[in-house]
């Protein structure tokens, strides 16, 4: 997974580089499938803000927290990403292949002559 991090109005120590990463790659306990990963932390004045956007197969996942402690925001951001992905493979899982070919049969399926429609 590509994880990019992007810091406004402040620099971005190590650290919290460390912990990000760490926490997104815990991400992948809920849904193995993530293609890339988009933090941005923003300050002003007291209030420190996470935005985390993830980008999975046909869907990005968005979340977002403030707080004034950056760990903090990020955790209250991740914790809402987590909800989402296992909303997400729920969904995932709820599309079963056998009602699509079910459905594909009705479909391509050649009409007898007693449903024959008059025009």
């Amino acid at each position: 997974m590509k994880i990019g991090i992007t810091a406004r109005h402040f620099d971005l120590t190590p650290q919290l580089k460390q912990s990000i990463e760490k926490e997104l790659n815990g991400l992948t306990r809920y849904f193995e499938n993530i293609i890339s990963s988009e933090v941005v932390l923003d300050v002003e004045k007291h209030r420190q803000s996470a935005e985390i956007k993830i980008k999975v197969y046909n869907a990005t996942i968005t979340s977002k927290a403030d707080s004034n402690d950056m760990y903090a925001s990020i955790e209250k951001a991740v914790d809402k990403a987590k909800t989402q992905l296992k909303k997400y493979k729920g969904k995932l899982k709820e599309k079963r292949p056998e009602k699509i070919e079910a459905t594909v049969e009705k479909i391509t399926k050649p009409r007898t002559d007693d449903e024959a429609v008059d025009v």
